[in-house]
């Protein structure tokens, strides 16, 4: 179990969305929602998205297109410049997706408040 130190006080929301995205496993997923609740930020999913969108300009990796939506949805593909790049990421992780649905969403998803502990 890997741990994030949320008491330093030079991290902004954004970092903390890009650290815990960085552990997210391949071949799991995991929501914008499911972030937010685990970096104490509940309600802001959409923030979370907003992360997500503005890390395809890091030079750092961070694997975003492992973020979907609560249903397993992949409404951020619009943001890789090619419509089909987050699926096919996700594709050759093993995951299966039809019209931009991943199938078995429950089965690859990754819940950060049960694998990643708070200091």
């Amino acid at each position: 179990m890997s741990t994030i130190k949320l008491s330093e006080k030079n991290k902004d929301f954004f970092s903390l969305v890009y650290e815990v995205v960085k552990q997210i496993p391949d071949g799991r997923v995991t929501s914008y929602g499911a972030i937010a609740t685990y970096i104490g930020m509940a309600r802001s999913a959409r923030m979370v998205g907003w992360a997500m969108n503005a890390s395809h300009a890091l030079s750092e990796s961070v694997p975003a297109h492992r973020v979907v939506n609560r249903s397993g949805l992949l409404t951020g593909k619009h943001h890789f410049g090619n419509e089909n790049e987050m699926q096919s990421r996700l594709e050759a992780e093993g995951l299966k997706i039809e019209d931009d649905q991943i199938l078995n969403f429950q089965d690859h998803f990754w819940d950060p408040s049960k694998e990643l502990t708070i200091e």
